[in-house]
């Protein structure tokens, strides 16, 4: 199964703040971009994850050329289209910055259904408008369609993909958005074959919300497995609020058995620390990300992505 997110990285401040170096990652079968990653570190300002810090805010590097991002020929290599900045804050405070890339998958045929997919980061600016304007986007093979509509398109809080993750503050799953009505342009999704939508608040330095939302097809899921993750009152555990994987369809969610110790594994981890952290792929176990998202330095939940 060929995921659309095909890389993830984490960088974080070094001892004395004052460079980015690569803390985790998982690179699957970009094997050239991780070997010249490793060997890498960003000041403020330099390259995707530089860039995203001096910003304060999440990044769309729809194309690589004619940009600060520094490993160009690499990610064309290995496949790699589109790069995505998320930086995490805790106020002025810099925990990491994740990287995520997606592109080509080795083997893929290249036929539009199957690599039908979309990145979008919204924002709503009080002083410009009352909801979620699309402040930039990757649409790969949907952008005729998709992105025009998407361009033309604003959510109050509470409506859509992008507006239910401003309201809840949580990251939101809709695993048909054909169905139920909640996502607002189902008839152009499903004219461009996406049928999944995932939608993470990220955070920043100012007071403007800003809403990442992955959209993806049924042959190019986002990630094979996703899961979010909430914290009990005593911040000691964490309990499934849900889940989807690609094999197995809808998770339990809820279960007390099922809870994760604060500081046990990666997603434990994550809630202890606020920092993000990717397990690497072993042969026992698969590719883990744990994203934390944090509102006023409070981790509010933890998305596990596996692939």
């Amino acid at each position: 199964m060929n995921t659309f997110i095909r890389v993830v990285e984490v960088w974080v401040p070094d001892a004395d703040g004052s460079l980015l170096v690569l803390g985790s990652a998982h690179y699957g079968t970009a094997t050239r971009f991780g070997m010249q990653s490793r060997e890498m570190c960003f000041g403020r300002g330099e390259g995707l994850p530089g860039a995203a810090w001096e910003a304060g805010r999440p990044i769309v590097l729809n194309k690589f050329e004619g940009s600060a991002f520094r490993r160009t020929a690499a990610a064309h290599a290995d496949g790699l289209i589109c790069g995505i900045a998320m930086p995490v804050f805790s106020g002025q405070t810099l925990h990491a910055v994740v990287l995520i890339f997606c592109g080509d998958n080795p083997g893929m045929a290249q036929v539009a259904d199957q690599q039908a997919g979309a990145i979008e980061l919204w924002c709503n600016q009080p002083s410009i408008s009352k909801d979620m304007l699309l402040a930039d986007g990757y649409y790969g093979a949907t952008s005729n369609v998709f992105e025009f509509i998407a361009r033309r398109t604003a959510f109050r809080k509470g409506t859509g993909l992008p507006g239910l993750a401003w309201e809840s503050g949580l990251p939101v799953f809709m695993e048909d958005l054909g169905k139920g009505g909640r996502f607002l342009r189902a008839d152009s999704a499903l004219k461009v074959g996406i049928n999944r939508g995932f939608a993470i608040p990220c955070s920043s330095v100012g007071d403007e919300p800003w809403v990442m939302a992955f959209l993806s097809a049924l042959a190019t899921p986002i990630v094979r497995r996703f899961e979010t993750w909430l914290p009990d009152e005593s911040g000691s555990h964490l309990l499934r609020r849900e889940g989807f994987c690609e094999t197995e369809g809808a998770l339990d969610t809820g279960r007390w058995e099922d809870r994760i110790e604060r500081g046990q594994g990666p997603l434990g981890q994550a809630l202890a620390t606020g920092v993000p952290i990717v397990r690497e792929a072993t042969p026992a176990l698969p590719a883990l990300v744990a994203l934390p998202v944090l509102q006023a330095g409070q981790v509010m939940a933890v998305v596990g992505w596996t692939f």
